[in-house]
This record gives C-alpha cells, sequence and structure tokens, in this order.
C-alpha cells in the first residue's frame, strides 16, 4: 500500500465487499488487538491490516478482488489456532478473512456425504454428524478448533490410524482463488488444486465449503490413562523405548490409538482402542507398562462420550484456548528411522542437567501409521505419509515473552533426536508449525513441495495468499 489516497480507497473497496462497515474492522479502531486480532500465540505479535468477516464465497471473491487491486497480502482465519499466528498473515499488514459466517451443514442420507463450512468447530462437527445418522470422521481432538485449517493441513487424532487424516475425509471444495474465482475441486475437476488444497490450502486459496465423506460411528471403545512417576532418567527412558518398541510392532492394530506424553515429574500414558474391552486386555498394556499408580481404563459405549471425555485433556488443560505465549517444534519417525535407545537415554539426561525457565513444557510422543500411511504420497499435499509416530515439543510461559533459556532448552531437546535420527527432522507437521525453523517448506511438504512451487505459480503468481513459511512461486 501506498498513500494516504490509496490507503483510504482500499478501506472502502474492502467496506464495500462486505456490505458495509459492520462486516470488517481496521487497525485504528478501538481496542482492535483484543476484539479483532486476538492473536493465539502472544509471542509473535502481529497487527493486520484489517479482519473481514464475509457471509458468502462472493464477498470473499471481492475482498480478494480488493487485495490484488490494492496490494495487499491474504490470510484466511477459521479457528485461530495457528501456533504461529499465520491465520492473521503472520506478519503485519495483511487482510485477513474470517470464516466464522460459514457455519453451514448439511447430510446427504443416501451417500453420508456432509457438506460443512470452514467456521464449524470440531465440536459442533460432531454433534452435527451424530444427529444425522450416527456418523463421524477423523480429526484432532480440540473440540475449539475449527475445519477450515484442520481440514486442508492434515488432521491427526484418535481415529486417524482407523480412516485416514481429516484432509483424506474430504472429497470436494469450493475454493476462492487469487483471481476472485469460485472454483470447485475434487479427483474429477481441478484435480492439481485439490491436490494443493489438501495440505497446503493457505497458500491457494480460501476454502468456502467442504465435502466429505463419513464413517459409521463407533459403539465400543476403551479408552486408558496410566500415569508413571519415575525418578531417574534412566527409569523414564526405558518407559519411552518400551512403548516405542510396542508400538513398532508390525501387526499392531489399527484400531489402537496411543500418546506418551512427558513432563517434567511424570509421563503419562494414554489412548483409546476402538473395540471391546476382552480385545484391549489382549494387548497386555498394564503387563507391558507397569506402574504402581492406579490408571484408568474406561468402556464407553458412546461416540460423543468417547471424544467429548477429552482423550488428551492433559494437554488441553496445558495449551489451553486462551492466547499465551508458547513455542513448538515437531519431528517425524518412520518405522525405518527409530529412536536409538542411546538417544532416548541422552534426552532424559539432557532434561535432568538442562534449565528449562518454564515449569509448563511437555513433550508428546503420538502413534500414526495405519490408513494414514496407505495412502500414496503424493496424492495429496501432505508428504509424511511413512510417518509411524510424532513427536511435538511444546513450551509456554503463561507470565510473559519465552525467554532465550526456553529456546534453548527446546532446541537442545529437538538437537538430541535430530542428531541421532537426521531424517526425522526432514518431518515437520504443519498443525504445530515452528516460524524459527529455516527452509521449514521442505520439512513441511517434503518430495510434494517442487508441485506445489510449480502450482502456486499457475494458480498465485502474485504470491497474494502469504504467510512467512507458505508455499513460494518456484
Amino acid at each position: 500500500m501506498g498513500n494516504t489516497t490509496s490507503i483510504a480507497a482500499g478501506r472502502d473497496c474492502l467496506v464495500s465487499a462486505v456490505g458495509g462497515h459492520a462486516g470488517v474492522s481496521f487497525q485504528d479502531q478501538l481496542l482492535y488487538q483484543t476484539t479483532a486480532v486476538e492473536a493465539y500465540n502472544l509471542n509473535i505479535p502481529v497487527t493486520p491490516a484489517a479482519i473481514t468477516y464475509p457471509q458468502s464465497a462472493d464477498e470473499v471473491a471481492s475482498i480478494l478482488k480488493c487485495a490484488s487491486d490494492f496490494d495487499y497480502k491474504v490470510q484466511a482465519r477459521s479457528g485461530g489456532h495457528s501456533f504461529g499466528n499465520y491465520g492473521l498473515g503472520g506478519q503485519n499488514g495483511a487482510i485477513v478473512v474470517d470464516m466464522k459466517h460459514f457455519a453451514q451443514f448439511s447430510m446427504e442420507e443416501s451417500t453420508h456425504i456432509a457438506t460443512i463450512g470452514p467456521g464449524t468447530s470440531l465440536g459442533d462437527l460432531d454433534t452435527k454428524l451424530y444427529n444425522s445418522g450416527n456418523r463421524a470422521m477423523s480429526h484432532g481432538i480440540c473440540p475449539t478448533i475449527r475445519t477450515g485449517g484442520h481440514l486442508t493441513m492434515g488432521g491427526l487424532g484418535p481415529t486417524a490410524r482407523q480412516w485416514g487424516l481429516a484432509l483424506d475425509h474430504v472429497e470436494e471444495v469450493e475454493v476462492v482463488l487469487a483471481n476472485s474465482s469460485i472454483v470447485r475441486a475434487s479427483d474429477t475437476r481441478n484435480q492439481d488444486l485439490f491436490f494443493a488444497i489438501k495440505g497446503a490450502a493457505a497458500s491457494f486459496g480460501i476454502v468456502t465449503e467442504f465435502k466429505v465423506r463419513t464413517e459409521p460411528a463407533p459403539g465400543l471403545a476403551v479408552q486408558y490413562s496410566f500415569t508413571f512417576n519415575l525418578g531417574t532418567p534412566h527409569e523414564k527412558a526405558k518407559l519411552v523405548k518400551d512403548w516405542q518398541t510396542f508400538i513398532a510392532r508390525e501387526n499392531l492394530t489399527w484400531q489402537f490409538y496411543s500418546n506418551l506424553v512427558i513432563f517434567d515429574g511424570q509421563i503419562i500414558l494414554e489412548g483409546i482402542f476402538f473395540g471391546s474391552k476382552e480385545q484391549y486386555d489382549a494387548l497386555d498394556i498394564e503387563k507391558e507398562f507397569p506402574t504402581s499408580e492406579p490408571g484408568t481404563v474406561l468402556v464407553l459405549t458412546d461416540w460423543l462420550g468417547m471424544i467429548g471425555h477429552g482423550l488428551e485433556d492433559t494437554i488441553l488443560r496445558v495449551v489451553g484456548d486462551s492466547p499465551t505465549w508458547f513455542y513448538a517444534k515437531s519431528l517425524g519417525f518412520t518405522p525405518g528411522s527409530l529412536i536409538p535407545d542411546s538417544a532416548i537415554d541422552v534426552f532424559f539426561e539432557y532434561i535432568h542437567n538442562t534449565n528449562a525457565d518454564t515449569l509448563a513444557w511437555f513433550v508428546t510422543l503420538s502413534l500414526e501409521g495405519g490408513a494414514i500411511n496407505a495412502v500414496p504420497e503424493d496424492a495429496t499435499a501432505y508428504g509424511h505419509r511413512d510417518v509411524l509416530f510424532w513427536v511435538q515439543l511444546f513450551v509456554t510461559n503463561p507470565l510473559g515473552p519465552i525467554s532465550q533459556t526456553t529456546y534453548n532448552f527446546t532446541d537442545g531437546l529437538y538437537n538430541v533426536l535430530a542428531e541421532a535420527v537426521p531424517e526425522s527432522a526432514e518431518h515437520a507437521y504443519l498443525g504445530c508449525p515452528d516460524p524459527r525453523m529455516p527452509d521449514a517448506q521442505h520439512a513441511y511438504w517434503r518430495n510434494n513441495l517442487p508441485r506445489l512451487q510449480e502450482l502456486k505459480g499457475e494458480y498465485d503468481s502474485k504470491n497474494i495468499f502469504h504467510n512467512p513459511q507458505g508455499v513460494q512461486v518456484a
């Protein structure tokens, strides 16, 4: 944007695009940061030029026309949970297209294909799917995340081993492109665009509608949680080694989902098994992972209860929904690149001997694989079809910005694993972005990046859909 006259004209354009002042907030507005911007990661201050609230695909197209004419960058925001504040553009001066009004839902009774809007929260989605014929689909566990970002970058969660990622359920999208055209993409129409949307949508367009396949909701599951208060680094390392050995079994059932959550003082083993108590008992979890603490094993017969029970509530309690100061990193491990025992030992010795400068940190090891890995790597932009489990490092400070000491602690943890298994650092999950990672695009999209860069040139050569770690034109 240039002079005052063009800024005023750009503002007038946006007001007109959304049918009046009620549909847009500008940065000189009173309480703009708290009422409109609502940054999720307070460690990354961002001031967008404007937040728009369109109510139709045509209004989204009009906003994009303004952005193109007046040289603005644009990003869509659905739930606003981006770790890098990328839904706000990730840096100052972008136009944000907030999708809160796009909460439409319908179910096609004969095919069980659901039509959903990108402003629908995962909690509402579960309820609506279940009330429309006891249906379900894969997604993550935070009920306030909305579908717009989640269904376009991956969507890991408890049922993904059985059904695939959230984005693997997407059959068709309506999307507004940088040239303001409104198109539909699927396996039979605009296939290249569909490939890019399923894993890299923020760099290619704004999805205004999803059509998704659904599954019959499971009627029986066993939820388990065990707490380990272990004293020495050696004891903690043994538990992680045993877990990795267990989940790396070639014949491990896809009905089994598991997380290991490492805190400063304790480790929690939790997850869910989609089947009967007898089938769960046959896995011998309590014998494989003995603990003196009484665990919790619940038989659940109600689908909404299974997901509403807060499977990973330990994580949600720490992360929460409220804006705070935090930082995260991730690495992916494949069946052929497991963590060596010696590196697990070093990992816990490092924790034992290093000042984190915050009590609020944790590491999660999350089992994936199964149906996720049955999809070819080049079928969607999501490039991690070989990952068996993810390691996510998360540090937060409720009192203020992340200190250099805490960054150093996190980087050190990461480096122990990355140096032991260099291939693991070539995987980073876009749902857990690391704004400090150089050349992050290769880690997010891996072998699919060259094709995405070519498509970026076709669909958005002016790079209107921009964030600091988005796909760039080749």
